[in-house]
């Protein structure tokens, strides 16, 4: 694979690296152990989760910093910010718009059934305001990404459109707070009507809020507020960088020290899961970024792990539902031998990198490829 390191930070590429291999090891014990539950897997499952989070704030900061860019170079008109959106969905609709297809043919063939509602997902809004379907379960995320670039930007250009001598970065910082005390709100309220007469498991909490996209937009504009942090205040972003490194680690592991010491879970405490914990999360993991942003180039493992990020979104989309779900339906792997379980994991590895490089190589990049042309851009870059 041709890589071009020259305006790539090899920081952020190890924490897209380390988010995707988080998710692919939680994945590996429910393909090996689906129906197993104890504490080391309960861990690693978890960090699994932390994979996501670290892809939402990581993807907040990248987008946050390519608008903070645009409104700095004053490209705000209707125009550039369409553009911003055109740019964004080449990057991310083809990919999850082809799997989604396959998701539903593999499915189709294996069980026979269309899955209902499946019109929602070519809008994002199957997990909109309640739990995701079991169907193509990755696309939660997607959701939520997806909703948040398109909020930020139009609020941007409805505020301006009425503000028009205000400050355009401070605008930026303003909406980006005003919508995580928004979300914040929305999750206190679900906590206040349901605190009465639900206790939910760590399976429903997960679905019921983790998941849900008006719940979960936050996670994306903490990272939005990263970036303005880098943008804004660079200097002091830099020279804080390993004083916010400490703390965030120590914040991380001192609230999951907490939990997992006293084995807390959802039902224990409501209020702090469904308000507090989240946002908590993505703090902790922003205060990574002044260190991972910093960190321009790298030798060890340089070529493994930029090639691993490179290939994260393709990796994420196909590991599951085509993947993983397919070797469960032919086999069942808890029932084998240590021996044949471990090349039946080999072969899940090998298979999500072999898949997601296909993807990659034949339709993700030559989509990329297509966003960048001339044929695209002489309709907005004059």
């Amino acid at each position: 694979m041709y890589i071009d390191y020259k305006h790539r930070i090899f920081g952020l590429d190890v924490v897209r690296a380390l988010a995707i291999i988080l998710v692919l090891i939680s994945h590996s014990t429910l393909l090996l152990f689906p129906n197993s539950s104890n504490f080391i897997l309960t861990i690693i499952q978890f960090f699994g989760a932390i994979g996501v989070d670290l892809f939402f704030v990581l993807s907040g900061y990248l987008i946050g910093w390519i608008i903070l860019k645009q409104i700095a170079a004053e490209k705000t008109r209707p125009l550039d910010f369409v553009y911003f959106w055109i740019r964004r969905w080449f990057r991310t609709l083809p990919n999850y718009v082809l799997i989604l297809f396959l998701n539903i043919g593999v499915f189709y063939a294996l069980y026979d059934v269309i899955i209902d509602d499946i019109s929602h997902y070519f809008i994002f809004v199957q997990n909109f305001s309640s739990a995701h379907p079991d169907f193509f379960t990755e696309a939660w995320s997607l959701s939520i990404e997806e909703y948040a670039y398109i909020v930020v930007p139009l609020l941007l250009l409805l505020l301006l459109s009425v503000f028009k001598k205000t400050d355009r970065i401070k605008l930026f910082l303003w909406v980006t707070g005003s919508l995580i005390l928004l979300v914040t709100c929305f999750r206190f309220n679900n906590h206040s009507g349901n605190s009465t007469y639900i206790l939910y498991h760590d399976y429903e909490w997960s679905k019921e809020i983790r998941k849900v996209v008006i719940y979960r937009l936050d996670s994306i504009y903490y990272g939005f507020f990263a970036a303005f942090l880098a943008f804004k205040y660079n200097r002091i972003w830099q020279r804080f960088k390993i004083l916010a490194l400490c703390i965030g680690i120590l914040l991380f592991f001192g609230i999951h020290g907490v939990i997992f010491s006293n084995r807390l879970r959802p039902e224990d405490g409501l209020l702090f899961f469904d308000v507090f914990y989240l946002p908590l999360v993505s703090i902790c993991l922003l205060l990574l970024f002044p260190v991972f942003s910093g960190w321009k180039e790298g030798e060890f493992l340089k070529r493994t792990i930029t090639s691993i990020s490179i290939l994260s979104y393709a990796l994420y989309l196909v590991n599951y539902s085509l993947i993983l779900l397919t070797i469960q339906h032919f086999i069942n792997v808890e029932a084998q031998s240590t021996i044949i379980k471990s090349l039946i994991l080999l072969a899940y590895w090998v298979a999500s990198f072999f898949f997601s490089y296909l993807l990659y190589k034949y339709f993700e990049k030559p989509m990329m490829n297509l966003r960048d042309s001339k044929f695209v851009k002489h309709y907005f870059v004059k």
